[in-house]
C-alpha cells in the first residue's frame, strides 16, 4: 500500500425500505478536515486520469456502478515512491479511499453504466487558482496500462 493511503470499509444497512450507508464522519480515525463534497462520474470505459493535488486530500467512495481507482506514488522521498495501487470500488465493494496530497490518481468506469464517485475533499475548489495538476492517462511517466486485464 502506498504510504499515507487509507481505506475504510463501508457497510450498507438494508431494510424493506432500502438501505443506508455512512461514508465519512468527522469522528472517523482518517478524518482530517472538511473542504467540500462533490460527485464526479464516468461513462463505461472512460478513463479520467492522471492528476494530483499539492494541498488537498481526496476521500473517494463510489456510490453507483464500479470504478477502478488507480494511485501512483510520485512523491520525492517517499518510502513507496513508484508504487501503484489498484482499487475496485463501488456497488460490489463498498470502500472509502483516502488519497494523500501529491499522490497521482485517476479512475476508470468498469461497469456497464455510468458510475458515480462522491469525493469529500479537505479543500474547497478555487477556480482562479485550482490545486489540480494533470497528465495524459496514456502518455506520461507513469507506466500503467488502463486496458482491461483478462485471464
Amino acid at each position: 500500500m502506498i504510504n499515507g493511503v487509507k481505506v475504510k470499509e463501508l457497510k450498507a444497512i438494508p431494510d424493506e425500505r432500502g438501505h443506508i450507508m455512512e461514508i465519512f464522519r468527522e469522528d472517523d480515525e482518517i478524518f482530517e478536515k472538511f473542504g467540500q463534497v462533490y460527485i464526479t462520474t464516468a461513462y463505461p470505459g472512460v478513463v479520467k486520469a492522471w492528476h494530483y493535488h499539492k494541498k488537498q486530500t481526496d476521500n473517494f467512495a463510489c456510490v453507483r456502478g464500479m470504478m477502478k481507482v488507480v494511485l501512483h506514488d510520485s512523491r520525492t522521498g517517499s518510502s513507496t515512491k513508484g508504487e501503484i495501487n489498484e482499487f475496485f470500488i463501488g456497488e460490489h465493494n463498498n470502500l472509502l479511499i483516502q488519497i494523500p496530497k501529491m499522490v497521482t490518481h485517476g479512475f476508470k468506469c468498469i461497469s456497464d453504466y455510468e458510475a458515480i464517485i462522491v469525493n469529500c475533499t479537505t479543500e474547497c475548489y478555487n477556480s482562479k487558482n485550482p490545486d489540480e495538476y494533470r497528465m495524459d492517462p496514456h502518455k506520461s511517466d507513469i507506466l500503467y496500462d488502463w486496458e482491461r486485464k483478462n485471464g
